[in-house]
């Protein structure tokens, strides 16, 4: 009768031993989760976030709320399983280099791009949060876009978008109505509507550097692109889907950053011609 393998050999054998690993993070990985909501108190040691901000930016990136790395470092998606600094230079957005999270501060200046919250208070993770309170947050986010007005908004995780809908709508969103990528201009944030029918005609006409179209219509909104969580928890997508979603973004960022510096070589030449939109920030 053969001997049965010893306790030991099975411990060295490399592909028992890497199973064995894996399921050891899976089972803290599952331990890492929050059962659900918790009240602000228990996070409110924690200091706030600050948003990096600054008017006219390309596209201002909305994340769900500070985590606990985040909000002790000050930095935003600090976390190291996080993917949104990865993506963000796989994509092209920082096409230079990687960013460290301590280097946010230089993404409004340098890349035109800034970070905020639909949720400005820290958890362990979003289950923390309640539907709510998310919802809430989507209309502050409104009037934050409203106030800046970047050329786009892009809201870092389906769970995100869910909110903002539910508060425009009124309603939760359809599974046929989701999507990621941009959405259509009907759904664009932080919208001016001071005439009744607003959208169809600031369409038609030239928007000046504030937004106006000249017959004092208002402005038009950021374009919403909805990509993907980066969250290190969030496994339902691969790592080739979710820098697929990103590069759409990358792509019309890059487009829009070119014609920015044409916009500005011909102002220094003393000859304005906007280009389809017109921005200060490069």
């Amino acid at each position: 009768m053969p001997s049965q393998p010893s306790k030991r050999k099975r411990a060295d054998d490399p592909v028992a031993s890497t199973e064995s690993l894996a399921a050891e993070k899976t089972r803290k990985g599952k331990r890492r989760r929050s059962e659900g909501y918790t009240s602000p108190s228990s996070y409110d040691h924690l200091p706030p976030l600050p948003d990096t901000i600054i008017p006219n930016l390309l596209c201002l990136f909305v994340g769900l709320n500070p985590g606990i790395q985040t909000a002790t470092k000050g930095h935003p998606y600090a976390h190291p399983t996080n993917l949104y600094w990865p993506l963000l230079h796989a994509s092209g957005l920082t096409p230079d280099r990687r960013l460290a999270p301590s280097e946010y501060v230089s993404l409004p200046e340098k890349y035109s791009l800034g970070n905020t919250n639909i949720v400005s208070r820290a958890t362990k993770d979003g289950s923390e949060l309640s539907k709510a309170e998310m919802v809430v947050g989507a209309g502050v986010l409104d009037e934050k876009v409203r106030e800046w007005k970047p050329e786009a908004v892009c809201l870092v995780g389906k769970s995100i978008w869910e909110a903002v809908w539910k508060w425009k709508h009124k309603r939760g969103i359809r599974k046929e109505e989701f999507k990621y990528g941009f959405q259509n201009e009907t759904e664009n944030m932080g919208r001016n509507n001071k005439d009744v029918g607003f959208f169809d005609g600031a369409k038609k006409g030239s928007k000046n550097q504030d937004g106006e179209d000249g017959k004092g219509r208002g402005w038009d909104g950021a374009r919403v692109f909805v990509a993907t969580s980066t969250s290190g928890l969030a496994a339902g997508l691969s790592r080739k889907e979710k820098e697929d979603i990103w590069a759409e973004l990358g792509g019309w960022v890059k487009k829009r950053r070119e014609e920015r510096k044409q916009l500005m070589v011909k102002r220094k030449g003393g000859k304005v011609e906007p280009v389809e939109k017109e921005n200060d920030v490069v």
